[in-house]
């Protein structure tokens, strides 16, 4: 059962919505579970200023992009490997210990969820895509 804290997050949708002005797009579709989602952002040479996103998918990878779309203003282009390969550690080892920078997704990855990791983190790996930032 999903919890109500997961539904409150995905149903701010401040950041949903494509409205076609951006500098970076991808979409991508979660192989296991048919999830997809559209990206885009808006991004300066070393930060990015904007986030917005439209899904098709479960309720976990909608609060994921919820809280990526808010979190996201002002991330340096620099470091988003970094951080990002650091949420990848989480998929390879089912490891619940997530960097403060992203310690908002502690409220969708628990013991019950954890198998969903997918879910979670396709925006992220949208994110990459529409970077092209390989990992």
């Amino acid at each position: 059962m999903i919890d109500t804290k997961i539904i409150k997050i995905a149903s701010n949708t401040k950041y949903a919505g494509l409205k076609n002005h951006c500098t970076h797009k991808s979409s991508l579709k979660n192989s296991l579970c048919g999830d997809f989602i559209k990206v885009e952002f808006i991004a300066s040479k070393s930060k990015i200023k904007s986030m917005r996103y439209e899904t098709e998918s479960c309720i976990l990878c909608e609060a994921s992009a919820s809280l990526l779309a808010n979190k996201i203003k002002n991330f340096h282009l620099k470091d988003l490997k970094k951080d990002l390969l650091a949420i990848k550690e989480i998929k390879k080892n089912n490891d619940l210990n997530i960097s403060l920078k992203f310690k908002e997704l502690k409220q969708l990855l628990n013991k019950k969820t954890v198998k969903r990791i997918n879910c979670v983190i396709l925006p992220m790996e949208a994110l990459l895509k529409a970077f092209k930032i390989n990992l």
